[in-house]
């Protein structure tokens, strides 16, 4: 897989989990025990966040087995996020509207959130670091150079890398906004082993498909790679209808993101490596609720997910 040319990318990892500060959200776990970390978005029947349930209104099902919920939050905590742009050619005519969508989530962030900005073409580029500066994080989006192919697993994958390690928050976020299916990334970083990574990262994910100029069996791949990972995650793909609503999804991307239930428990199960299928539901009427649908044990390792 090709490295950034503008910014290293090339980290050395000794895994994907890793010690974080959650002094901001006052998050506090016994480091001998393993927490398994959900961020779950509940919608009424009309799509509207709803934010104001009990913990008794939620159960948690892992492999069939109820589990009890340990840590309820109902707050809006600061993230670590990447900003995941297409950079190719067919992105040229959209890509200041994109950018002007993606200041505009910047902004209606937490002021505690740290951002970082990733440009990809035919390899992904880094052109800003995390910070929570907004003019640092408007130079790199306006770095535009559009042409060349779409490295979207590429960019999805070492933006993981690079959040993972360096991120500081203990909620970390990737939306990534394309217009067209990958068709640049290395042959060995197929879809699958991207699904896999996103499952055992806790990196939640959000994308934007902007496929209306896309070739019907091309959008269609395209929107199943999104909504497959999206899902994985816990997070949503959205399709506007054309690079003027891309704003607007953004807008409640980032009202989502503020609008979560963090929860916590403890596996009753032991580690072992193997998948968990998840399972939340929630008390109410015509209420949704959407989170991760499974997870991978860590195995050995008795880190704290968190």
């Amino acid at each position: 897989m090709p490295l950034l040319s503008r910014r290293a990318f090339g980290l050395a990892f000794a895994g994907s989990a890793l010690a974080q500060d959650n002094s901001e959200t006052g998050l506090t776990f016994r480091s001998d025990t393993r927490e398994v970390l959900l961020h779950a978005t509940v919608v009424d029947r009309k799509g509207a966040f709803v934010t104001d349930l009990p913990r008794d209104a939620f159960k948690i099902i892992e492999d069939g087995v109820e589990q009890k919920i340990r840590v309820f939050r109902r707050e809006d905590v600061p993230v670590s996020m990447g900003l995941i742009v297409d950079n190719s050619g067919s992105m040229r005519r959209k890509r200041k509207k994109v950018e002007d969508s993606a200041v505009a989530l910047v902004k209606a962030s937490n002021r505690q959130d740290e951002i970082f900005i990733v440009n990809f073409n035919d390899v992904p580029y880094r052109d800003a670091d995390l910070t929570s500066d907004v003019k640092k994080l408007e130079e790199g989006l306006s770095r535009i150079d559009a042409k060349g192919g779409t490295a979207m697993r590429d960019a999805v994958t070492l933006s993981m890398d690079y959040l993972l390690a360096k991120g500081k928050r203990a909620k970390k976020v990737l939306l990534l906004v394309t217009d067209g299916d990958d068709t640049a990334s290395s042959d060995s970083n197929t879809l699958e082993k991207l699904l896999a990574k996103a499952q055992r990262s806790e990196v939640l994910i959000f994308a934007i498909g902007i496929l209306n100029e896309e070739d019907r069996r091309s959008a269609k791949k395209a929107q199943r790679a999104m909504e497959l990972l999206t899902k994985q995650s816990g997070g949503i793909a959205h399709f506007p209808k054309d690079v003027e609503s891309v704003e607007e999804v953004a807008l409640q991307i980032a009202k989502e993101i503020r609008s979560q239930y963090i929860i916590a428990y403890s596996p009753t199960k032991p580690d072992d490596g193997a998948y968990r299928q998840l399972k939340v539901t929630v008390k109410g009427s015509g209420l949704t609720v959407r989170t991760r649908s499974g997870y991978y044990a860590k195995g050995d390792d008795k880190r704290s997910s968190l």
